[in-house]
């Protein structure tokens, strides 16, 4: 939650502001210079303390005097969406003589799409996906719309009609393609780079979190792929081998999935970006042997 500056109970897992902690006489002057990380102007954080992207929001909050309004990835991570890089800086509107500084970006827009979510005042999820999709580079701008959307449910239609309300808008025209490739299905960005590498390579575009079920039910969950013909593109992330539980789960479901008629293609790190052609021809026979002309 933010905090003021008023006598509180200073958090110290989250960003603080000196004048709070010295007010409540949680910290001395000497404590606050010598223990502690100086993120901005009277901003600080514990040491060893990861400032993540919702930490950095949550400084720059801070920064502006609990005012203004969170945007782009601050507003994403407060959303809850996942995998923000952490070293961008943050985000935050606030029309006035306040001027970015290092690790903020100040916009001075005077109209912007709001809402409240945990105490902050941030751009509505689909304001937040308008921004995100405005971005240089297309492949991360999908990225990070795909991960929002993954985090709040958010439709495209959503940005699509906040996009109708500006059309003056920088990059529209990257932002159309943006949101054409973009799903919020994707719980990761390497799926949502292997949705791209399959969709790039020509390959019908893929469906994301397939619901599989036998005659008693529910069976499994799965990253990716075409139920009219059965195959399967299943993402293994590190915790698929680390995690013993996770292991045994994985183990299970590969052994009944061909059972009920289903190809699964499984996809490591290395195979997405060190051997992408090896991955889209191993899909593409796989669709071969199910019938589509690929």
């Amino acid at each position: 939650m933010p905090r003021g500056t008023l006598l509180v109970m200073v958090d110290f897992d989250e960003p603080f502001t000196g004048t709070a902690a010295l007010a409540a006489g949680a910290v001395t002057r000497y404590q606050l210079a010598h223990h502690f990380v100086k993120l901005h102007r009277n901003v600080y954080i514990a040491p060893g303390l990861e400032a993540t992207a919702l930490r950095r929001a949550h400084a720059a909050w801070l920064w502006a005097g609990s005012s203004g309004v969170l945007a782009g990835t601050s507003a994403a991570a407060v959303h809850g969406a996942k995998w923000l890089d952490p070293k961008l800086p943050a985000e935050i509107i606030r029309p006035g003589k306040l001027r970015s500084t290092p690790g903020i970006v100040v916009h001075n827009i005077s109209e912007v799409e709001t809402c409240v979510v945990a105490g902050f005042t941030v751009t509505t999820p689909a304001r937040t996906g308008f921004d995100l999709a405005r971005g240089d580079n297309l492949d991360r701008c999908v990225e990070r719309v795909d991960s929002l959307c993954n985090a709040t449910g958010l439709k495209i239609g959503e940005i699509e009609s906040v996009a109708a309300q500006h059309k003056g808008a920088r990059n529209l025209v990257s932002m159309r393609k943006v949101l054409e490739l973009a799903d919020g299905g994707a719980a990761s960005p390497p799926e949502t780079h292997t949705r791209l590498l399959l969709i790039r390579a020509g390959l019908p575009r893929p469906e994301t979190q397939i619901e599989i079920l036998d005659e008693v039910g529910f069976v499994a969950r799965a990253d990716m792929g075409w139920k009219r013909w059965k195959v399967l593109v299943e993402y293994d992330g590190a915790h698929h081998w680390t995690d013993r539980k996770q292991r045994t789960l994985d183990i299970d479901r590969y052994a009944l999935l061909p059972e009920l008629g289903w190809t699964v293609i499984r996809v490591g790190a290395d195979l997405l970006y060190s051997r992408p052609d090896v991955l889209v021809e191993r899909v593409r026979r796989a669709l071969r042997r199910a019938g589509v002309s690929v």
